[in-house]
This record gives C-alpha cells, structure tokens and sequence, in this order.
C-alpha cells in the first residue's frame, strides 16, 4: 500500500509466490455506494444500505440470543492495540500458523506483507475490523488449515495477475459480515441477521465459522468471475448476495447445513 491518499499496491501472482505490484490511483467512482469505510484504501467494505422496509422492523430475541449478541457485540467493540501482549502473541501465532517454515523477525517487518498486509506493520490495518478480524483469521488457520493455506498462497484455481491481497481482504469480510448481519443493532432489524442470531445461540464460534464459509465463497466468486484486482468490490457484492440467499434457505438448520460449507476443507 502507498502511503499517498488513495493509492494501493495490488499483489502481483508469480509462479514462485508474491511480490508487490504497481501502483494504481483509484478513482472516486469506484467507491461502493452506501459503503461505511474505505478499508486498506483500495479495498472497500461492501455495505449496502438498508431498505425502508427493513429500517422500521425488528425481531424480538430469546434471553440466550440476547446474551449470545452481547458477547459478540463485546468482541467487536475491541480494538487492536499492538501494546496489549494478548494481541500481541495472536498476531504471532497466525504467523507461525501462516508460515510454520519461517521465522518471524518482528511485529513490525517487511515479512507481513508476504500474507498481504498492506505494509510492514498489520497493526496499521486493524482499524477498519477490529481485534475480531484477528480472531477470525486465527479460527480460519487453526480449523480449516488447507482452505486457508490455498487461499492464501493462491494455490487453486485459474488465478489472476493481479491477485487480491489475503490479509486485507481478510479485515473488509469481517467488516462485511458486521454490516450485513447488522451487529451492531440492539436487536436484528433484517430476517438475516434474526436468522443469524439462531445459529450465533446454538455455537458460540458461529460468526468465526460463517467467516472461513464467506473467504472460501469470496474466493470462489472471484474465481468464477475471472476477477482481477479492480473488480474486489463486485465480487464482494455477489458474495454477499450468494450469502445472504443462502441463510434464508429453509433447510438450513445449522451453518454447516449451508451450501458453500462444503467449500471448506480441513
């Protein structure tokens, strides 16, 4: 990522890894309407705006869901701090969990961005999700290590060029996920997040698990859509569509009932 306002470094795909691209400067235009933030610059978070209708509804919860939604509400509330040694030995743990082969020379090293971090320090890209985004990708490595291995070094499929860079885009699906099951309500005000809410109550990691299915799917999408680096935010529009389609479907009891679960291997 280039420091100047507006401009990211896209992640160049070689035959034997990573290396950093050119510098592009994106337009105004390509910002996502009704987006709350712009991500690592370059990367928007796409969260579409609620309709009128959705606006003016909200579903009652059972004392378990609203205790479930607090809890969860109180991860998200937390803030990376790279002073807190928690946050600290999480951040070095996804490392060894990344790259078991090689050692990390700091908290601070040129090193991060071979996971796609926009520069030497990932503290500086928490700000957009938080503490939580951590926790997800460590749930992704620890529990569906292959899936997260072969999205992270682009291990599968017809890949772009210009590759979408792990880390960050990581950050902009739990800022997604935040907004598209509106967490942040004191009560859903979406059947989507209602629904949510049932499986959030019976698997206290549902909102971990729901981000490795939406990386995987994201990852599909792009895929299937040949997407290079500046078509991210349309694919991130129809992975959300494709999630929130599946959510509604009535057999799904459970998250591992979901479709695109089958997309994850351990």
């Amino acid at each position: 990522m280039d420091d100047r306002e507006g401009s990211f470094v896209a992640v160049r795909r070689i035959s034997q890894g990573l290396e950093r691209g050119t510098v592009y400067n994106p337009s105004s235009a390509e910002a996502v309407p009704g987006s709350a933030a712009w991500l690592g610059r370059g990367l928007s978070c796409v969260c579409a705006q609620r309709r009128d209708s959705d606006a003016n509804s909200t579903f009652d919860l059972t004392p378990a869901q609203e205790e479930c939604l607090l809890s969860l509400q109180s991860r998200i509330d937390v803030a990376y701090d790279s002073t807190i040694p928690r946050h600290q030995e999480a951040l070095r743990e996804l490392w060894k969990l990344a790259f078991p082969e090689e050692e990390l020379h700091g908290l601070i090293s040129e090193q991060w961005k071979e996971m796609g971090w926009q520069g030497k320090d990932p503290s500086t890209d928490f700000r957009g999700g938080g503490f939580i985004s951590l926790e997800n990708l460590l749930y992704f490595a620890r529990n569906f290590q292959k899936s997260f291995q072969d999205l992270l070094r682009k291990q599968v499929g017809d890949r772009s060029v210009w590759e979408y860079p792990f880390a960050v885009a990581g950050i902009n699906l739990t800022f997604m996920l935040i907004q598209m099951l509106d967490l942040e309500a004191v009560k859903p005000r979406t059947i989507v997040g209602a629904t949510f809410l049932k499986f959030l109550s019976e698997n206290e990691y549902a909102f971990d698990l729901l981000y490795c299915i939406a990386f995987k799917l994201m990852d599909q999408q792009w895929l299937s859509m040949r997407a290079s680096y500046m078509e991210f935010n349309t694919v991130m529009k129809s992975t959300r569509r494709q999630l929130e389609r599946e959510l509604m479907l009535e057999d799904v009891m459970h998250l591992e009932d979901l479709p695109s679960y089958a997309l994850l291997t351990q």
